[in-house]
């Protein structure tokens, strides 16, 4: 039996399986990659990779180190957790099981996309999913954010202040009755399709132009730097839905010291409800699970 296994190999889960091989733990983490979103990182024309602060530093050093610590990790998906009397059973895609005294769960989200022409050629390549993480770098640029809910407001609202005009596609009534969303029909450099929708990405090596239909049918192109899907983030917490509590977005919900609502089951990372779905963010609570994770396997140990 291990101490723990660490779920997830991004930057939660790199860091939580590196701090809990430091304190002596019989470590095990279970992944399909190494990285995890950090494999991923926006490309621009314009933009040098000095100007963007992404904590890959801290995340290839700890990927390293596994690489190299082959009996600490096992590539694999985990399908399904269940309690045992003195722990937990871990099973994975491939049919293998492993039991545990604790979990930590850092398997991410996944961004839905748009399934549109295009949008595979283009990711990363001018074509993104994460306002949050780039509306620095598009200073004066002309910019489009695609999504019907709260998470395409925000967006459109922050690159609303940097940049020189933003298209926001695919509003509902709804939302555009929130504050945010007043804000927006108010603001002079933002200008909201309502109901429209993508129908293709087109570009020449990186995006520069997106192709949106109106409600009723008709085509328009509309050119832009950087093109921002914005419709959802669904956490990968399908392997413990039935254990511990969610919230309304089926992300886990953790406290201070990343616990979940089960003991001995911690969560860290942008499947919990923690604020802010950045690398560097991760990167901490991956520290905090590991350590709140130590705390509760000490008198065990």
């Amino acid at each position: 039996m291990y101490d723990l296994i660490v779920i997830g190999g991004g930057p939660a889960g790199l860091t939580a399986t590196i701090y809990a091989l430091r304190k002596r733990l019989n470590v095990l983490m279970i992944s399909r990659d190494l990285g995890g979103k950090t494999n991923y990182h926006l490309s621009l024309p314009w933009v040098e990779d000095y100007q963007v602060i992404r904590g890959l530093e801290v995340v290839n050093k700890f990927k390293s180190e596994l690489e190299y610590l082959k009996f600490a990790r096992q590539m694999d998906t985990v399908e399904h957790i269940e309690r045992l009397p003195d722990g937990f059973e871990v099973q994975t895609k491939t049919g293998a099981k492993f039991s545990t005294r604790a979990v930590i769960l850092a398997t991410g989200t996944r961004q839905r996309r748009l399934s549109v022409p295009g949008e595979k050629e283009f990711i990363m390549r001018g074509l993104c999913y994460s306002a949050l993480s780039y509306a620095p770098l598009f200073i004066d640029r002309k910019t489009v954010v695609i999504g019907d809910g709260d998470l395409a407001l925000r967006s459109a609202a922050e690159l609303a202040t940097v940049a020189s005009h933003v298209h926001l596609v695919g509003p509902g009534p709804d939302a555009l009755r929130s504050a945010l969303g007043q804000k927006l029909q108010h603001a002079k450099n933002v200008t909201i399709l309502e109901g429209y929708s993508a129908a293709e990405v087109k570009g020449n090596g990186f995006a520069n132009a997106i192709v949106v239909m109106s409600p009723d049918g008709k085509e328009m192109e509309l050119q832009a730097d950087g093109t921002f899907v914005e419709l959802a983030l669904v956490p990968n917490s399908q392997m413990v839905a039935h254990l511990v509590e969610l919230d309304e977005q089926g992300r886990i919900k953790v406290d201070c010291y990343a616990r979940t609502s089960v003991p001995g089951l911690f969560a860290a990372g942008d499947v919990t409800n923690s604020y802010a779905e950045q690398v560097l963010v991760a990167v901490g609570d991956g520290a905090k699970a590991s350590l709140s994770a130590y705390d509760y396997l000490l008198p065990m140990l």
